[in-house]
């Protein structure tokens, strides 16, 4: 929690003023019992109706004072807490996207959206609360005994006694329920990982039947969480009862003391009462503490949650002086230095066993199309993962114009680099709006011809408003087609000098397929480009062509090479080509 606490230094005012408002509205309802004790011991005791109604009009002007001076704290408290909440989610959500895969893949998408969902709003709550009560209650308590100590010393005796032990039940109740809430937000990130798994997995658990697996699955998650609350809520259930019974057992002793003090001429009845509504006061204020500490453990936990992400440092260290990325025109380019190059490349997952890549070497120049091909799993996703630095190399060195790309800026890298990965993103808004991603000031000829390339142009102009028709969530109106030729038509709008196409084409079919890469051809020849691809008819007419077999390059040439040199390539074209094409 204190690593968050830096988040409340723009609402420092909104912060002091808002406890200090809670003090006065405490300390003028410190005041009601002993204007009560003045209308029963004089205005009653003397049917005095004059003297009860002016003091009756003083109760109201507390409660008017105490409702102003309440309001206003709430005011206060609530700015400091959304605001504090509005830094801390937008701090996370920047740190987030700092990271690389590699962190990403270790935390879990479900985690990171519990954290900035639910903990932090938990942690927003928790400052809001704490904000108005954390000293208004003590306050009360401790008021409440000292003004009870002015009116009798011997019944004020009885606070001394409960005040103890209810901060016993408190605190003790407290210690016990802050890992319990910890295991419960642990096991919360479970149930929101079954809930994603299923929504985004429903068209698979249909087509497999596996509806009532899941169903029973997603029950036992549940189940278990559910059995965490209530263990959890049984025990700080406990804190209200307890707390009651010490607070009306000590009533008793107040009225019984003060009963025997009345009758020997000590104190009056009127005190009596004030004494008793001292003790109540105390009651609603510890109850209202005992809330509080609730949520403040519920959002120390949650606080410790978000610390933990905050504290995650990306592996992807930036250089210091990041060197500029200078691609040249087309035949402006260093023939001798290579536009992509890989150098003893090795690469393992964080937490895998083995190799996703060993010793890959290869040179790429300037204007080439190069095609990765091999089975599943063999590393091709990994390998052009490593060329915009979404993961570092484990051993080895990528480099791009001769510069190894640790020494760029990740911005400056991906800023010449378009990307098209595997599973096509689309975002919610027009199709307009999702072409200028990469570049935001692109014209809508320019988009048009990147549609046009990507034998997009012909459904987009299609639909009813064009470029402004729009796109639902996750691209849900559209087909797998059509979606991969809007990523692929996306990167391309950017005009990058590198273009990864990472098997993004699985979706089209084959005449389609052919003449996105001719357009491609055509249309890009200043690119570096690399086509991921399991179809040798789809990389077999590149410059170079790099075979993978779990994680070793098999072989890299040109088609023709590889149908002498390499039996992994020529055992893949036999089985897709047909002996024409062979």
């Amino acid at each position: 929690m204190k690593n968050l606490l830096k988040y409340l230094k723009n609402y420092k005012k909104e912060s002091i003023i808002a406890p200090l408002f809670k003090m006065l509205e405490a300390t003028f309802e410190l005041f009601v019992p002993l204007v009560m004790a003045d209308i029963i011991d004089i205005g009653i005791a003397n049917h005095d109706t004059h003297y009860i109604l002016i003091r009756g009009v003083i109760l109201v002007m507390l409660g008017i004072i105490g409702l102003t001076c309440s309001l206003t704290a709430q005011y206060f408290a609530a700015k400091a807490a959304v605001g504090f909440g509005t830094q801390v989610r937008g701090s996370l959500f920047r740190h987030i996207n700092s990271l690389s895969y590699t962190e990403l893949d270790v935390l879990g998408t479900s985690t990171l959206i519990t954290r900035m969902t639910t903990d932090i709003n938990q942690v927003q709550n928790g400052v809001n609360l704490f904000l108005r009560l954390f000293l208004r209650s003590p306050f009360i308590v401790f008021g409440a005994m000292i003004m009870a100590f002015t009116i009798n010393i011997k019944a004020a005796l009885i606070f001394v006694v409960a005040i103890p032990l209810l901060a016993f039940v408190v605190f003790g109740v407290m210690k016990l329920s802050i890992p319990m809430y910890t295991s419960v937000q642990k096991q919360l990130d479970n149930v929101v990982l079954s809930t994603r798994e299923n929504l985004n997995g429903a068209r698979v658990i249909r087509a497999f039947n596996r509806q009532n697996e899941e169903k029973e699955t997603y029950r036992e998650k549940n189940s278990v969480l559910k059995d965490l609350q209530m263990k959890v809520g049984n025990l700080s259930a406990l804190m209200n009862p307890v707390t009651y019974v010490i607070v009306n057992l000590a009533i008793v002793a107040i009225v019984w003391t003060g009963g025997k003090e009345v009758d020997n001429g000590v104190i009056t009845q009127g005190e009596v009462v004030a004494l008793v509504n001292y003790m109540s006061q105390i009651l609603v204020e510890l109850i209202k503490l005992a809330n509080l500490i609730v949520n403040i453990t519920k959002s120390l936990a949650c606080a410790e949650r978000i610390s933990s992400v905050l504290d995650v440092q990306t592996s992807i260290v930036q250089a210091e002086q990041a060197a500029c990325i200078v691609m040249e025109e087309d035949g402006q380019e260093d023939k001798d230095v290579p536009a992509v190059e890989f150098d003893g490349v090795s690469f393992v997952y964080s937490g895998a066993g083995a190799e996703s890549l060993t010793d890959i070497s290869f040179r790429v120049m300037a204007g080439e199309t190069v095609g990765i091909i091999g089975s599943t799993g063999s590393g091709k996703s990994s390998l052009v993962n490593l060329i915009p630095r979404f993961y570092d190399a484990t051993k080895g060195a990528v480099k791009i114009n001769g510069k190894n790309i640790r020494e760029y800026s990740t911005a400056a890298l991906r800023d010449v680099i378009g990307v098209v990965p595997q599973k096509a993103v689309l975002f919610k808004g027009t199709i307009r709006d999702n072409m200028k991603w990469g570049k935001e000031d692109a014209t809508d000829d320019e988009i048009m011809q990147a549609l046009n390339t990507a034998q997009a142009g012909e459904f987009v102009m299609e639909k009813e408003n064009g470029l402004d028709a729009m796109i639902t969530q996750g691209g849900s109106n559209l087909s797998g087609g059509q979606k991969q030729r809007l990523t692929i038509a996306r990167a391309l709008v950017k005009t990058p000098r590198i273009l990864i196409l990472d098997d993004s084409s699985s979706a089209l079919d084959f005449a389609t397929d052919a003449k996105l890469r001719a357009a491609i051809r055509e249309n890009t020849n200043h690119a570096t480009v690399f086509i991921v691809s399991q179809r040798a008819s789809t990389v077999r007419y590149s410059d170079k062509i790099i075979v993978l077999e779990d994680g070793l390059a098999a072989g890299i040439g040109t088609h023709d090479e590889l149908m002498k040199t390499c039996d992994v390539y020529k055992e893949i074209c036999m089985s897709q080509l047909s002996a024409e094409e062979v």
